[in-house]
């Protein structure tokens, strides 16, 4: 498990910038903050650690009144996103309830992130969009089936359509995740987190920004 630390936003768009060099970078611009500490999590009471992470308001007309209750008990506001984030007892012992996360403190310039954002919904699709298949031969009196996925079936043993076979479905709207992004800029005043490449997701989506666990260690002598 991923217990590196991270931050919530969501997704404002793509973009690109210059390095010193005048080299491109094309880069994904996420709002991470301000993030609010609403919750922690503990060893002793809960039987693990983690920290409970606040994004945006919400008005309170919004809010359900047992979630306004959860938040006045803390003196807090509304919270618009929540997200709860696996932490060592060390990290969470550096913040308190009600404290702000800063984007500076958590990150550097060039550094590895995981990114795990949703896809957007696509809705009911056919094999050519969904899987990418070639459809049907276009000449030879080919009449009305040419992005269709063809035979299905088997024969007599076993008699059945297998499962797992490529056919037309649901496609997108998934959670997925990008491993080892660079960061190629940070402002902490704007709260905005440049990334190099790209996130899953629509413009203002959630995305969920963390450490990356795995990777890729240089051999020395190498």
């Amino acid at each position: 498990m991923n217990k590196q630390p991270g931050v919530i936003g969501i997704k404002l768009g793509c973009t690109q910038i210059f390095n010193d060099d005048g080299t491109l970078k094309r880069v994904t611009v996420i709002e991470a903050g301000p993030i609010t500490i609403v919750d922690k999590r503990t060893a002793e009471r809960d039987g693990y650690t983690a920290l409970v992470l606040g994004f945006g308001e919400r008005k309170e007309k919004h809010t359900a009144k047992p979630q306004l209750g959860y938040y006045k008990k803390a003196n807090l506001t509304p919270k618009r996103k929540l997200k709860e984030l696996r932490c060592e007892a060390e990290f969470a012992d550096k913040f308190e309830v009600g404290g702000v996360l800063k984007l500076d403190e958590l990150f550097q310039v060039g550094q590895k992130v995981d990114a795990q954002g949703r896809t957007r919904g696509r809705g009911f699709s056919g094999v050519v969009r969904r899987w990418s298949m070639a459809g049907q031969v276009q000449t030879h009196g080919t009449h009305e089936c040419r992005r269709h996925g063809g035979s299905i079936g088997t024969n007599m043993t076993p008699g059945r359509t297998l499962p797992g076979l490529k056919m037309a479905g649901q496609y997108g709207d998934e959670l997925v995740s990008v491993l080892n992004l660079k960061i190629a800029r940070i402002d902490a005043d704007k709260h905005l987190l440049l990334i190099e490449g790209a996130i899953p997701g629509a413009s203002n989506g959630p995305v969920f920004i963390r450490q990356a666990v795995k990777t890729r260690k240089r051999k020395v002598g190498r």
